[in-house]
């Protein structure tokens, strides 16, 4: 990854996600609470990746739907499923679409301007740094820590990244090709999260009992539109870290 690289990610990062979340309320009428989201993660043994969620260790864990944040936009769904190890978090999201939309090729890009799935883990409330997930159809992803200043968000990509440090990720395109534009029935992603890939941050190895805070995410480009969907409620920022959800580690 050339620095020029890193650089557009910092900046398109400070720019496009530094939003500020405004809330309003009728007057005389109370504000609705969000539902706050629990999602209980159960233990398993390390198992291959297939990319459609096929390895056994998910038969019988349901899924977790995700929320449209606009009630125009495309309609399809989304849904997460999760699973944790010795050595690191297991992830499978899947939803329907019609249009692969996805043309970089090559990891550590903006791939939030294409069709995406994201994942968000905050394991240390003690500190406003937490690990950012992204992944495209193609297979393409973006790992980085954000320290979240004062609303600021300075994505910082991980170095030496190899070896057991390295995520596992694999994807799978129904209905269509894995190409960009193909017209396609549904798309799906699985990825491992290693603990070792996390160990700047706090709280990084669960056991039976340990809370996170995280949140979920999708976004999709079909016809020039753009819908996103999340798990906890956000605002305009998908970093609003302080309304994520809870994983709850079994």
């Amino acid at each position: 990854m050339k620095s020029s690289s890193l650089v557009r990610v910092i900046i398109s990062a400070s720019c496009l996600w530094g939003m500020i979340a405004i809330t309003s309320a009728v007057a005389g009428e109370p504000s609705v609470e969000p539902e706050k989201k629990v999602l209980r993660v159960k233990q398993t043994g390390d198992f291959a990746l297939t990319g459609d969620g096929s390895a056994a260790a998910w038969n019988n864990i349901p899924w977790e739907p995700l929320a449209k944040r606009s009630k125009d936009g495309h309609p399809y769904d989304a849904r997460v499923k999760m699973l944790y190890s010795t050595s690191g978090l297991y992830v499978l999201m899947n939803g329907s679409d019609r249009k692969l939309t996805a043309t970089m090729q090559e990891d550590f890009l903006d791939l939030w301007n294409e069709d995406v799935f994201e994942f968000f883990f905050w394991p240390d409330e003690r500190q406003s740094i937490y690990f950012e997930y992204e992944i495209s159809p193609l297979g393409r992803e973006l790992p980085i820590l954000i320290p979240n200043i004062h609303g600021r968000f300075l994505g910082w990509r991980p170095w030496h990244y190899e070896g057991d440090r390295m995520t596992r990720r694999a994807t799978t395109i129904a209905g269509g090709e894995k190409k960009s534009g193909a017209r396609i029935t549904a798309w799906t992603a699985e990825v491992f999260v290693p603990y070792k890939l996390l160990e700047p941050l706090g709280n990084r190895t669960p056991k039976p009992g340990t809370r996170w805070r995280a949140n979920f995410y999708r976004v999709d480009y079909d016809d020039g539109r753009t819908t996103g969907w999340d798990w906890s409620r956000v605002g305009p920022s998908f970093h609003e870290y302080q309304k994520f959800g809870t994983l709850v580690f079994e």
